[in-house]
């Protein structure tokens, strides 16, 4: 009997130890994350897009921009720290990567109590940091990670064991899952609920995850993180149905479609394929679909493991099926493309894969002892796996890099155009109309821009893109852009009133 106590508690002694060795190692990739990111994309990279809405909303980026119905208050709350007081880029990217790395440390450390081989976990962080989407959207304002995050560590924290003894350790979880769930639905109200469903559903057919506290954290979570929308659904636009009606109408819709071949064609780019030229006959993007397949292949291997081992089998199945939701959503319900909407998927499908990763390479251990001369092939095992893992970083941070480029250059011309309404006597208060990027370009030349099909008074400019201006504009004085990247950028003045 005592030797089988001292058995366990050498054991334990074991595992806490790997425990220990697998959170630094999740340390370690967090600073990878950070430090990956900050070399890759320049820190002045002008603000993009969507990122101009968020910072607007505070003094130093004003004017304020109009905030849409689909968009929620997640993003100003991250960036309020820096962006309230002051309008450094650099500054808040420098914020944005720290977040980032925080954010990527509490996704995966509930999972450090879930696996029972805890290295599964920084294994799985680390493929997941390998990814260009994750490394570009690290620095930038923009809710994915944070929601991919914020999905990843409730599915962890609702899958963990509660041993009776420990109530208040059981107490503490169900506090960390409601706060994860609150947070996804901050950040995406709609992420948020596509996450819930399963774990209510696994509640459902699971006797030991059917406990009030997990079921309460996540219904108690999604109310307070879905509250602010919903007060502001109120408060601007009449009520929640004429909030989503809105939306749905900005968003183009959900309905049934199939945008798989969109998003292989936009494994590489563009960031955001709408409409979406981009498919897999037209632009496989072979340079990183290898990868795309090979964490598919994983998934299966680390199932096929966990089933075997019968470990983690139905905490593994609900990480895969919450994946399956939020990958879904935007693959069969949402027609047009974005790869920063499968990080979700991603960071939910990189812990079977991670544990599949494993299990091939001990099988090619096992191969190599069992035949003469087993060191060299372990060798040539080694030297394989270092080999494609070097060529897939490669291939990343020469995507990554490509797009912080194309961005940089492609933000640029906002400032350009801003600098041609600015010498033909354009400036504030004025109102700029444009066929694409009208927010941005108007926010840049510190006007109100609108879009082309706005009604509404004349403009005081009008710019184009690669078209021909409208009826009503033909007899305005045209003015070319010079050195634009994005195309022929044209800015058409109205003629002088009589």
């Amino acid at each position: 009997m005592r030797g089988r106590v001292r058995a366990v508690r050498r054991v334990g002694r074991r595992w806490e130890g790997g425990w220990e060795g697998a959170r630094r190692g999740l340390c370690g990739v967090c600073a990878a994350l950070v430090g990956l990111s900050l070399v890759a994309v320049p820190l002045g990279l002008p603000l993009g897009w969507d990122e101009l809405v968020y910072a607007s909303r505070f003094g130093p980026y004003g004017p304020a921009t109009e905030f849409s119905a689909p968009r929620s208050r997640g993003v100003p709350v991250l960036i309020a720290p820096v962006a309230s007081w002051s309008d450094s880029v650099v500054l808040l990217r420098v914020w944005l990567n720290l977040a980032a790395g925080l954010a990527l440390y509490l996704g995966f450390r509930p999972w450090l109590r879930v696996v029972r081989r805890p290295v599964v976990v920084p294994v799985a962080a680390a493929a997941y940091v390998s990814l260009w989407v994750v490394l570009f959207y690290a620095g930038e304002a923009m809710p994915n990670h944070y929601t991919a995050m914020a999905g990843l560590a409730a599915v962890g924290c609702f899958v963990s064991p509660s041993p009776s003894s420990s109530s208040s350790w059981s107490w503490r979880t169900s506090v960390l899952l409601a706060g994860a769930i609150a947070t996804a639905a901050l950040m995406r109200p709609n992420d948020a609920v596509i996450v819930a469903a399963p774990l209510l559903l696994g509640a459902v057919f699971v006797r030991r995850w059917r406990r009030p506290e997990r079921i309460g954290a996540v219904l108690v979570g999604g109310l307070l993180g879905l509250l602010p929308w919903v007060v502001e659904a109120y408060l601007r636009f009449g009520g929640v149905r004429e909030r989503l009606a809105r939306a749905e109408e900005i968003q183009g819709g959900m309905r049934p479609t199939f945008t798989l071949p969109e998003y292989v064609g936009s494994l590489d780019g563009p960031l955001l394929c709408r409409p979406c030229s981009a498919n897999w006959s037209t632009d496989p993007a072979w340079q990183v679909l290898g990868w795309w397949l090979l964490l598919l292949a994983l998934v299966v291997v680390g199932m096929r493991a966990a089933r075997r081992e019968r470990q983690l089998v139905a905490e593994l199945w609900l990480a895969v099926a919450a994946a399956g939701a939020t990958a879904g959503t935007y693959l069969f319900l949402v027609d047009y493309a974005a790869p920063r909407f499968l990080l979700p998927a991603y960071a939910l499908l990189v812990l079977p894969a991670a544990r599949g990763a494993l299990e091939w390479w001990e099988r090619g251990s096992r191969v190599a002892r069992g035949r003469r001369g087993w060191r060299g092939l372990r060798g040539v095992l080694v030297g394989v796996t270092v080999g494609v893992l070097v060529a897939h970083l490669v291939a990343q941070l020469v995507v990554v890099r490509a797009h912080a480029s194309i961005q940089e250059r492609a933000r640029g011309d906002w400032v350009l155009i801003a600098a041609v309404l600015r010498a033909h006597g354009v400036s504030e208060p004025c109102r700029v109309k444009a066929n694409t990027a009208a927010i941005p370009i108007g926010h840049t030349a510190g006007c109100h821009g609108v879009r082309m099909s706005t009604q509404g008074r004349r403009p005081d400019a009008l710019v184009l893109r690669d078209r021909e201006p409208p009826d009503w504009a033909r007899d305005w004085e045209r003015v070319p852009v010079p050195g634009a990247y994005g195309g022929r950028w044209e800015v058409l003045l109205p003629p002088p009133s009589r």
